[in-house]
C-alpha cells in the first residue's frame, strides 16, 4: 500500500461520494447510542450489529462483489464485526480495529462474541467471578483475547474462552454496544 501526502481538498477530491459515504457510514454509530436505529435494506435487521465470523477463512473484499480484490483474509472464526452497511448478499463489516470491507453474509454468523480492550497497551482487564467488582478476580485477560459473549446487562458480560468463564465490564469489550442488553 502506498501512502501518499496531500491535502484535504485534494483528498476530498479523490474521493468524490465516497468521502460522503464514509461519513455517512459512521453516522448509524452515534445514532445507536441516541437509540435511533437503521434497518438493513436486505435483511430487515438493525444496522450497525454485531455479529461473529462463520469461518476460519473469509476474504475481505474492496466492494460489494466477487470480481473486487480481496483485501485481506480473516483466519479466526468466532472473531466479532460490526456490520455497519448491507447491498443485496453483501455485508461491509468493521474489525476491532477499525479495518473495513465487504464479506459475503453466509461466512457470517448472528452468534455474539467479543475482544478485550484494555484502556493501556499492556494493562490486564480482570475477569470476575460475578457481575460485581467486589466479587473475586477468576483471571486477567490481554488485550485482543477473543471470547463468546453469553449474556450482557449493559454494564457487565458474561464472558467465555479457552481458559475462562467470568464476567467483565462492558466497557472492556469491543463487540457490545454501550447499555445494550444481550441474552
Amino acid at each position: 500500500m502506498a501512502v501518499t501526502t496531500q491535502s484535504r481538498g485534494q483528498f476530498k477530491q479523490r474521493l468524490g461520494g465516497l468521502a460522503l459515504a464514509a461519513l455517512l457510514a459512521a453516522l448509524p454509530l452515534s445514532a445507536r447510542a441516541a437509540g435511533d436505529l437503521t434497518t438493513g435494506s436486505v435483511s430487515g435487521l438493525p444496522v450497525p450489529r454485531f455479529v461473529s465470523l462463520k469461518s476460519d477463512k473469509v476474504n475481505v473484499r474492496g466492494g460489494p462483489n466477487q470480481d473486487q480484490e480481496v483485501r485481506w483474509v480473516y483466519t479466526r472464526a468466532g472473531m466479532p464485526v460490526e456490520i455497519t452497511a448491507e447491498f443485496e448478499n453483501w455485508r461491509r463489516i468493521r474489525d476491532w480495529e477499525g479495518a473495513e470491507g465487504w464479506v459475503y453474509h453466509s461466512l457470517l454468523s448472528g452468534k455474539r462474541s467479543a475482544v478485550v480492550v484494555p484502556n493501556l497497551k499492556d494493562e490486564l482487564v480482570p475477569l470476575y467471578e460475578s457481575a460485581d467488582m467486589k466479587s473475586a478476580v477468576v483471571a486477567k485477560l490481554q488485550g485482543g483475547v477473543q471470547g463468546a459473549l453469553q449474556s450482557c446487562s449493559g454494564s457487565w458480560c458474561e464472558f467465555r474462552g479457552k481458559g475462562f468463564d467470568g464476567w467483565i465490564r462492558q466497557d472492556r469489550l469491543w463487540g457490545a454496544y454501550p447499555n445494550e442488553k444481550v441474552e
